[in-house]
C-alpha cells in the first residue's frame, strides 16, 4: 500500500497546499482519503484524476470536503475535455448528517454510497473498518487494511484510548494534531501532539506522522512533543507530497 499525503492543514491551506487529503494506491486502484480545499489542485501532481477510483469523506467540515464540487465539476467534463473512457466512482460518506451526504452527489457523475461502523468496507483491494471519533460533527476514523499492510487514519477527533487500541496493528499511525502540548484542543474536538504520541505509543505502531497540522509555531516541535510520549516510535510531520510504501 502506497500512501502520499496531499493536504495537511487544519482550517485552511498555506499557499499552493492544500487542507486534508491523502492518496492511497495498492496494484492500480486508487483512493482519496478527504477531500478538502486545494486538494483536487494538488492530487494532480501525483495522479491524473480519472484514475481517482473512489473517495472516502471522514466528515462533512470543509477543510474535509471543500473540494468535492471540483471533483463533481471534474466528473461533469470528463467526456469533453479528457480521451480516457469515464470509469465508474464511488463517493463514501455517513448518513449521520444527510445534507453532507447529499452533497457528495451531483448530476449522475458518481456513485454515493453510504459506510457505517457496524460493518467493514471493500473499495477494490482495500478493506475500511471505522470508528466513531469525538468530534463535535459525526466523524469517522478509519483502519484500511490489504493483505500485507495496515493503515490507521484518525481522521479529527479528541484523544481516545479506544482509537488508540484500535489503531493497534497499524504500521502506519496517521493521527491529527491540531495543537501544541498544555494547549486545549479536546475543548474543540481536537488533539495536541502530546496526545497523538500517547496514541501511538498505546496503539504501539512503529510509524506515526502528524497531521492536520496549526497555522502558527514550530511543527518540528510538536514532534519532540509527540516523541516523548511513544519513544520507540518512528515520528514524522506530513507534508505535501510525503510518501511511503507499507508492507
Amino acid at each position: 500500500m502506497k500512501v502520499t499525503v496531499i493536504g495537511y492543514w487544519h482550517a485552511f491551506p498555506e499557499a499552493g497546499e492544500a487542507a486534508s487529503g491523502y492518496l492511497i494506491e495498492e496494484g492500480n486502484f486508487r483512493v482519496l482519503i478527504d477531500c478538502g480545499s486545494g486538494v483536487i489542485s494538488q492530487l494532480q501532481q501525483y495522479s491524473d484524476l480519472e484514475d481517482i477510483d473512489a473517495v472516502i469523506i471522514s466528515h462533512y467540515h470543509n477543510d474535509h470536503i471543500g473540494d468535492i464540487g471540483a471533483f463533481h465539476y471534474f466528473r461533469l467534463l470528463q467526456p469533453v475535455i479528457s480521451d480516457k473512457p469515464q470509469q465508474p466512482v464511488t463517493i463514501y460518506g455517513h448518513k449521520e448528517d444527510p445534507a453532507g451526504f447529499e452533497h457528495l452527489s451531483f448530476k449522475n457523475t458518481i456513485t454515493t454510497e453510504a459506510y457505517t461502523a457496524d460493518s467493514p468496507l471493500e473499495a477494490g483491494p482495500f478493506t475500511f473498518t471505522f470508528f466513531k471519533t469525538i468530534h463535535p460533527v459525526p466523524c469517522y476514523a478509519m483502519k484500511i487494511q490489504t493483505e500485507t499492510a495496515v493503515l490507521f487514519y484518525s481522521a479529527d477527533t479528541a484523544f481516545s484510548t479506544e482509537l488508540a487500541h484500535a489503531a493497534s496493528g497499524a504500521d502506519l499511525l496517521i493521527a491529527e494534531s491540531t495543537a501544541y502540548k498544555g494547549e486545549d484542543g479536546a475543548a474543540f474536538g481536537h488533539m495536541t501532539s502530546e496526545e497523538a504520541g500517547q496514541m501511538a505509543g498505546l496503539a504501539k505502531v512503529p510509524h506515526l506522522l502528524l497531521t492536520h497540522l496549526p497555522h502558527f509555531g514550530d511543527h518540528e516541535q510538536m514532534i519532540g512533543e509527540a516523541k516523548n510520549e511513544c519513544p520507540d516510535t518512528k515520528v514524522e510531520k506530513a507534508s505535501s507530497g510525503w510518501s511511503k510504501t507499507l508492507s
